[in-house]
C-alpha cells in the first residue's frame, strides 16, 4: 500500500498518530509525509514503521528543516510523484503547488491546508490527505492511500474516526 499523510502536528495538536493508521502499516508499504510533523520524534516513528519519503513543512522544527527539503519527486511503479507541503493561503492551493515544479508530473502530493483534496486535472492527479490530527480547516482526521493498477493511479480518502 502506499500511503499518504500530513500536518501531523505532534506533540502540539495531537498527542500521536492515531493507531487506527499505524496499526495497518506493513514493512513493505510507503508513507508519504507531506509537511509539518513539527517534532522530529514522529519522523522517526513513521520511518521505524515503513519506508518513508517526507519534506519539511512550515511549522516543522528546525532539527526537521535541517535534513528535509522543501520538494522531492519520486519514481514508483512508473510514476512521477512530487511531493511538497505547500504555503500560504489554502486558497488555489493546488495550483500554487504545480508551479513549485518545473516537469510534468502524474501525482503531487501535497499538505498544508489541512483540508482532504482529491482531483485530477489533466494528466496530473492533486491529492491532499488532509490531517490525521484533524485540526484547523479539517472537519474530521484522514489519511490518504494512492491505488495503482494497469498504468494506472488514483487517490482514495481515508476517515477517521
Amino acid at each position: 500500500m502506499i500511503y499518504a499523510i500530513s500536518d501531523t502536528h505532534i506533540p502540539e495538536r495531537a498527542l500521536e498518530l492515531p493507531r487506527k493508521f499505524t496499526e495497518n502499516i506493513k514493512k513493505e508499504d510507503i508513507i508519504f509525509h507531506a509537511g509539518d510533523f513539527t517534532s522530529l520524534k514522529t519522523y522517526r516513528e513513521l520511518e521505524k514503521l515503513t519506508s518513508l519519503y517526507a519534506v519539511c513543512g512550515n511549522m516543522d522544527c528546525p532539527e526537521i528543516k535541517e535534513f528535509l527539503p522543501l520538494k522531492i519527486i519520486i519514481e514508483l511503479s512508473g510514476f512521477k510523484i512530487g511531493l511538497i507541503h505547500g504555503s500560504g493561503s489554502p486558497f488555489n492551493l493546488a495550483e500554487k503547488v504545480y508551479k513549485e515544479f518545473d516537469e510534468k508530473l502524474d501525482v503531487i502530493i501535497f499538505g498544508h491546508s489541512h483540508s482532504p483534496y482529491n482531483q485530477k486535472k489533466g494528466d496530473t492527479l492533486f491529492f491532499n490527505p488532509g490531517s490525521c490530527a484533524g485540526n484547523l480547516l479539517a472537519w474530521q482526521k484522514s489519511y490518504g492511500i494512492l491505488h495503482t493498477d494497469e498504468g494506472k493511479i488514483w487517490g482514495e480518502i481515508a476517515y477517521l474516526k
